[in-house]
C-alpha cells in the first residue's frame, strides 16, 4: 500500500544527535560526549518534594496549564530576569519539546514560512516539516552571531509567519548580546511576524542575560519556551513551560490539552520546590559547567582547533574545516578509530557542516580522557 504515512512525517529523519549516541554502544570502550544531559543528580529538595507529592496522593490530573503554584513561581522567576508574564499566561508542558510542537501546531498552515537559524537545534526544522510549513534558514556569522543583513532581507522577501531565536544556543553556546537584542528589536518592531524564543538554557548563561522577551513592545508577538531539564538536571522528568499573551495562549492550549492533558503532576511539584529552594544547587552546577567550558576550550585550542568560546549552555562547536572531511566522516572516524563520540555539525542544519558539537555536560575526568583520545587521533592524521 502506497502513502501509508503522512508525507510530512515521512520527510522527517531521526535526530543526528541520537544517531551518534546510539552508535557508541557498537564501539567497545568508546567515550560519548554527545548528549545534552547534566551529570548531576536531581537536587535533594526536589526529590523530597516529589516523594511527598506521591505520599499525599497528588497523582491525578492537574489543570491543563499546570498547577497554579508552579505557574506563579515561574512568573516570579522570570520577573527576576526582567521578563514579565502572569501565571495565566504560562502553561506547564511535557518538556520544552512538547511546548515547541504545540506552538508550531497552533500557528502553521501548509506552506507557512518559518525563519530558523542555522546551525540550530534540529527539532525546529522537523516540527515545521511535520505541520507542512516551509523552513527558511538564516545564516549566522563565523562567530555564531546573527547576520542581520541576511535576516532582514529574508524577512522582507519571504514574509515569514514565524521567526525562531534560541539563546543560549544549542549547539554553539552563543548568547544574545545587548547589541544584538537592540538590532533585532529595530528590525522586528514594525514587522508582522511572531517570534519563538527558545530559552531552555537560560540558567546556564555565563554573562549578563538578555532576551527579546524583556522588550515590552514585542510582548504580544513573542512565545517564550523554557524548562527545568537543564536547570535542575531533571531531563527525564519532562517539565517545561511556554509563555505568551492570552490570545496566543488560548490557541496553543487547544493543542496542548488534546496532546497530553497536562504535564506529570509529581514532576510539577518537584519543579515548584526547585524554584523555591534550589538556587544554590543551580549555582553549583553552573560553576562546574563553567570550569569544564574553560578546560575544553583551552584543550581544543591547544591542539590546533579553530573554536569560538561558548558563553552559555554546555556545548562547544569547533570547526573541522582544516581536516578536509565532512562532519559525518570526521565523527565516524573519530568514533571508530579514536574511540570518542561527538555529534557532526550537519545534524544541526546546513550551517553546521564543517563543525562538530562536543557536550561538556560530563565530568572533568571523562572530558580529559575523551580529549586525550581526540588529540591522539588527530595527531595520526596526515594533514599535509
Amino acid at each position: 500500500m502506497n502513502n501509508v504515512f503522512s508525507n510530512n512525517v515521512s520527510q522527517v529523519e531521526i535526530s543526528g544527535i541520537r544517531k551518534f549516541f546510539n552508535e557508541v554502544s557498537k564501539v567497545k570502550g568508546a567515550i560519548s560526549l554527545t548528549l545534552g544531559q547534566p551529570d548531576f543528580s536531581v537536587p535533594k529538595n526536589i526529590k523530597k518534594a516529589m516523594a511527598r507529592a506521591i505520599d499525599e496522593d497528588k497523582t491525578g490530573y492537574t489543570a491543563n496549564g499546570g498547577i497554579p503554584e508552579l505557574r506563579n513561581e515561574i512568573s516570579n522567576f522570570l520577573h527576576s530576569m526582567d521578563i514579565n508574564y502572569l501565571a495565566d499566561e504560562i502553561a506547564v508542558t511535557v518538556g520544552g519539546s512538547e511546548a515547541l510542537l504545540c506552538i508550531f501546531a497552533a500557528f502553521l498552515n501548509s506552506g507557512d514560512k518559518v525563519l530558523i537559524p542555522t546551525p540550530a537545534y534540529p527539532a525546529y526544522e522537523s516540527c515545521v516539516k511535520i505541520f507542512g510549513g516551509e523552513e527558511i534558514n538564516y545564516n549566522l556569522n563565523n562567530d555564531f552571531t546573527i547576520n542581520f543583513e541576511t535576516l532582514e532581507r529574508l524577512i522582507n522577501e519571504e514574509k515569514p509567519k514565524l521567526l525562531v531565536v534560541s539563546y543560549p544556543s544549542n549547539p554553539t553556546g552563543a548568547v544574545l548580546s545587548i547589541e544584538e537584542k537592540d538590532k533585532l528589536f529595530k528590525i522586528l518592531k514594525e514587522k508582522d511576524i511572531y517570534i519563538i524564543s527558545d530559552e531552555m538554557y537560560s540558567s546556564l548563561c555565563y554573562e549578563k542575560y538578555y532576551s527579546l522577551a524583556q522588550i515590552s513592545e514585542l510582548r504580544n508577538r513573542i512565545i517564550l519556551v523554557g524548562g527545568f531539564s537543564k536547570m535542575f538536571s531533571m531531563t527525564g522528568l519532562r517539565v517545561g513551560y511556554l509563555c505568551a499573551s492570552k490570545y496566543i495562549m488560548d490557541n496553543i492550549m487547544k493543542v496542548h490539552q488534546y496532546n497530553v492533558s497536562c504535564a506529570n503532576s509529581i514532576a510539577q511539584w518537584g519543579a515548584y520546590e526547585g524554584l523555591l529552594s534550589c538556587a544554590s544547587d543551580v549555582d553549583k552546577m553552573k560553576r562546574h559547567f563553567q570550569e569544564r567550558k574553560d578546560y575544553v576550550y583551552k584543550r581544543l585550542k591547544g591542539f590546533g582547533m579553530d573554536v569560538t568560546l561558548p558563553r552559555g549552555a554546555f556545548y562547544i562547536f569547533p570547526s573541522i574545516a582544516r581536516f578536509s572531511m565532512t562532519s559525518e566522516e570526521f565523527c565516524h572516524r573519530l568514533l571508530y578509530e579514536g574511540k570518542v563520540a561527538v555529534v557532526p555539525g550537519s545534524a544541526f542544519g546546513t550551517g553546521g557542516e564543517g563543525f562538530i558539537r562536543i557536550s561538556y555536560s560530563y565530568s572533568l575526568e571523562v572530558l580529559k580522557e575523551g580529549l586525550d583520545r581526540m588529540e591522539e587521533w588527530i595527531n595520526t592524521l596526515n594533514l599535509n
